[in-house]
């Protein structure tokens, strides 16, 4: 009798488990419905073309169009990852290939303490330093008139904010490059450094392009630290000394105040569901690449 109650509670805490898991996997279908009920009413006023690549924006007016803040979003993004890329590459290089194994496991915990810091804080600091840098050092070098509120000071702030998920991905990344691939290479007569470049970089790539679309997806949609930086005017940037607009600043400036307006609301709503089906696609990719990666590691 008690080795079948035994074995009807397993059996029900095992449901119980998997009930939760299962919740977790829906969530993300719920907020992206609910994204999709609430932004009909503008896809259905509007053609959806005219909603991505229109230029208007003028909600009074009921003129929505997203592509200044699409633009804007994007600049920011890739000009994050163009300082991010290089700095976190080596500095992970040099972590798995040169650093002892007490310093770098000395130096993880501390770059880890960066991804805690509130984004407000990577704001004020960007205002207080990046944003007179970028106004008064970066800008003359280029002949370019800006307010410091640009598309760079935006891009050098967000670099900062993505460094320590960066780094702890390639580190990962790295890890997985066989040994017996480094000793091969040293036994031919190659410098550490172009071992580290040729052959371990290489073997990694696969796996360091999903760690750069990990951080896109990541990057994508920070909010505060950059709606601090960026500009926040409405027009399509044509240069990273132009400001900016990019949509988590579209989304967290006006929601509350214009939800009066319906079809400001809907646009709002159809904004944030443009953000969560880019960041999907991305974290699908990057896992697709991720497991394949893992999958080739161990058929070797």
């Amino acid at each position: 009798m008690l080795a079948l109650l035994r074995i009807w509670v397993d059996r029900m805490a095992a449901r119980i488990f998997s009930l939760f898991a299962w919740f977790s996997v829906f969530l993300l279908f719920i907020i992206l419905a609910g994204l999709v009920f609430k932004s009909l009413p503008i896809m259905r006023s509007y053609g959806f073309a005219d909603l991505l690549f229109s230029a208007d924006w003028k909600p009074l007016q009921k003129q929505f169009g997203f592509l200044p803040f699409m633009v804007s979003t994007v600049y920011v993004t890739v000009t994050a990852l163009a300082f991010a890329l290089p700095a976190c590459t080596l500095a992970s290089l040099y972590l798995v290939e040169y650093a002892r194994p007490r310093f770098t496991n000395a130096v993880l915990p501390i770059i880890d303490l960066l991804a805690g810091i509130p984004s407000v804080i990577y704001g004020i600091w960007g205002i207080l330093v990046i944003v007179p840098f970028v106004r008064n050092h970066i800008a003359p070098v280029f002949h370019a008139d800006t307010t410091g509120y640009s598309i760079l000071a935006g891009g050098l702030v967000l670099a900062v904010m993505v460094f320590p998920l960066m780094i702890n991905l390639l580190v990962e990344v790295l890890r997985t490059v066989p040994r017996e691939l480094r000793e091969a290479s040293l036994s031919l007569g190659t410098t550490r450094w172009e071992t580290s470049l040729f052959v371990v970089l290489r073997k990694a790539l696969p796996g360091i392009f999903a760690a750069v679309i990990l951080a896109f997806s990541r990057a994508f949609g920070e909010t505060i630290a950059v709606l601090m930086v960026v500009g926040n005017v409405v027009k399509i940037p044509h240069g990273v000394f132009d400001s900016g607009y990019p949509i988590p600043a579209l989304i967290a400036n006006n929601y509350g105040e214009m939800l009066s307006i319906p079809s400001y609301d809907s646009a709002l709503m159809f904004a944030a569901l443009i953000l969560l089906v880019i960041i999907i696609l991305f974290n699908l990719l990057s896992a697709f690449i991720l497991k394949s990666l893992h999958v080739h590691r161990y058929s070797v």
